[in-house]
């Protein structure tokens, strides 16, 4: 099946590589001529795990192509996939330009049937949009030509994205009834996803507006449930509980289960942030519905980010002159995004106390560098031992496997104080002040109690 991509960023990527990889002939387009170079000669201009062989794998057997020209990737592919960014406006809305000017392309250009697919995480009433945009390309044109447009939220974790896109949970496809092509239009698009669904039918039929509102409503749900952990946890601590305990009691219960209950010092990333903001907005503007649960939940998380530097200033007061080491700067791990990250709160928080930072990360210091540029007051180490040389105290912010499991008698020798703040609670309390150091963590107990496993299992936001 011929296939085009419009927008090379995460999703898109992500979605074109892996179609082409079970023998589509599909076409990614995007208006960055830099990025679209890197693509050619088979790099990533993003950092993703098991991405990069599936690109050169395809490349190489001519089953994936880059270009910069409409003129050619609209006549490639009856489905038409649109992944473009929609970054969030002033006000928190999504921003649509990008989604609405791939639709005006495509109508400006398309001579057959085309399904238009919105991959792009985008506001319920989108696809309404896009049909309207195209409609008013063709109608300039004078001329009449068939087209379904379809909805199909991704569902990909930043570090997993290949796994998600090949091993789908579930693949939610919506069009509209009323459309006399909607029928041909889903069984395209059954038989583009066949490969990724041959154990068993994982694909939800849905009208146009619901699919849009599923991915918002997922995002929200499991941002909802890190926020109330994140607070269960300042509760536990200020109450002389311990959250590990509580994560373990709840979590057993199978109407709860264990994912996204891993407390920390908050989620970030491209998704949740912008979403929650994004169906608020819309909810408000478009309904004049005021969803109270997701605004606290938002609050929540902005608040949270702010909780290692007022631990901090709890334990050293004037952080004047103070140097302290940050073990992870992306938002996750297995990934080089910032974006919304936990780190550049606090980053920003111990400038503003008077304090210098030195940070280490497996792959996101190259992105902290375009963020905070030259800025004398963060410096970085070539590894997380070399980060703790004249640091007053540790703090861990990704939960990056090489930080699971460290030699804590180095940690303590190297370290001006031995103290570990720990934002996302990798290590047992008991185990760690063993060693001589100050523990502090989200939500544990000062003391470990009764139950407490030698080692904790390791956690993290998951988001």
């Amino acid at each position: 099946m011929k296939v085009t991509v419009i927008g090379t960023g995460y999703v898109g990527l992500v979605s074109g590589a892996c179609l082409a990889e079970v023998g589509n002939d599909v076409l990614c387009l995007d208006v960055d001529p830099e990025r679209i170079r890197i693509l050619q000669g088979g790099d990533l201009p993003i950092h993703e795990p098991g991405l990069q062989e599936v690109l050169r794998r395809n490349v190489a057997a001519g089953r994936l192509h880059f270009t910069t020209d409409s003129e050619r990737s609209v006549p490639h592919g009856t489905i038409q996939f649109i992944a473009v960014g929609t970054p969030p406006d002033d006000d928190g809305s999504a921003d649509l330009q990008y989604v609405l000017a791939a639709a005006r392309d495509i109508g400006r250009l398309m001579t057959g049937y085309r399904v238009v697919v919105n991959k792009s995480t985008v506001p319920v009433g989108t696809g309404d949009a896009v049909r309207a945009a195209i409609a008013e390309e063709l109608g300039r044109r004078g001329v009449e030509i068939p087209y379904t447009v379809v909805s199909n939220p991704e569902f990909l974790k930043e570090g997993a994205a290949v796994a998600d896109f090949t091993r789908p949970d579930r693949i939610v496809v919506g069009a509209d009834a009323a459309d006399d092509h909607s029928e041909h239009a889903i069984n395209l698009m059954r038989a583009l996803y066949t490969p990724f669904q041959r154990n068993h039918e994982r694909m939800i039929v849905t009208d146009l507006r619901s699919a849009e509102l599923i991915k918002y409503a997922a995002n929200a749900m499991l941002a909802t449930r890190i926020s109330f952990m994140n607070e269960l946890a300042n509760l536990a601590e200020a109450l002389g509980a311990d959250i590990e305990m509580v994560r373990q009691g709840i979590g057993s219960d199978p109407r709860i289960g264990y994912q996204f209950l891993y407390p920390g010092c908050g989620y970030g990333g491209s998704c949740l942030p912008k979403d929650v903001k994004a169906l608020i907005r819309a909810a408000r503007s478009e309904a004049g519905i005021n969803l109270r649960i997701l605004s606290a939940v938002e609050q929540a998380n902005d608040s949270q980010k702010h909780i290692l530097a007022a631990k901090l200033r709890t334990r050293f007061g004037d952080l004047r002159g103070c140097r302290f080491a940050l073990w992870g700067l992306a938002f996750k791990p297995n990934t080089d995004d910032m974006r919304e990250a936990p780190s550049r709160t606090l980053i920003a928080d111990l400038f503003a106390s008077g304090a210098t930072v030195i940070g280490y990360d497996p792959v996101a210091m190259d992105a902290a560098r375009r963020i905070f540029g030259d800025d004398p007051r963060l410096s970085y180490a070539t590894s997380p031992l070399a980060a703790l040389d004249g640091a007053d105290a540790l703090v861990i912010v990704t939960e990056w496997k090489e930080f699971r499991s460290p030699d804590f008698a180095i940690i303590k020798q190297r370290l001006r104080q031995p103290v570990i703040v720990d934002g996302r609670n990798l290590f047992d309390p008991a185990h760690v002040r063993g060693h001589g150091i100050e523990y502090l963590a989200i939500g544990r107990r000062s003391e470990a109690g009764p139950g407490v496993p030698a080692q904790a299992p390791a956690g993290g936001s998951g988001s």
